[in-house]
């Protein structure tokens, strides 16, 4: 089992940025693949980004290349998602995922393992 308690949201202006922050208790997340969702009111949950177990493949929703990142450290059992040139169409709540595959990508369903989310607001 892990634990997963996401923080960083909030209100920001448009074009500002904010990280959020995902930290795991309970394993190790050098023992998991990562990534972040979110969901909008009145909308399906959207895959916004991924990272391998190891690291080294990184996947992003089509509606964010260019503006977040994601980034795991191992040392601090944390996994970060940081978002740039936010705007009105990024408010939603994020969780963040744990899943026991290697490579887990934008499959919700590959996820084992999910946060309470936390509320990022971007107001225009």
């Amino acid at each position: 089992q892990v634990q997963l308690v996401e923080s960083g949201g909030g209100l920001v202006q448009a074009g500002g940025s904010l990280r959020l922050s995902c930290a795991a208790t309970g394993r190790t997340l050098s023992s998991f693949a990562m990534g972040w969702f979110r969901q909008a009111p009145g909308k399906e949950r959207e895959f916004v980004a991924a990272i391998s177990r190891g690291s080294g493949m990184i996947w992003y929703g089509d509606s964010v290349k260019g503006r977040f990142a994601i980034s795991k450290d191992n040392a601090k059992n944390t996994v970060y998602l940081r978002m740039n040139s936010l705007n009105p169409e990024d408010t939603a709540v994020y969780y963040c995922a744990a899943s026991t595959q290697s490579l887990a990508g934008s499959s919700e369903s590959a996820y084992d393992y999910w946060g309470q989310g936390t509320q990022v607001t971007v107001s225009s």
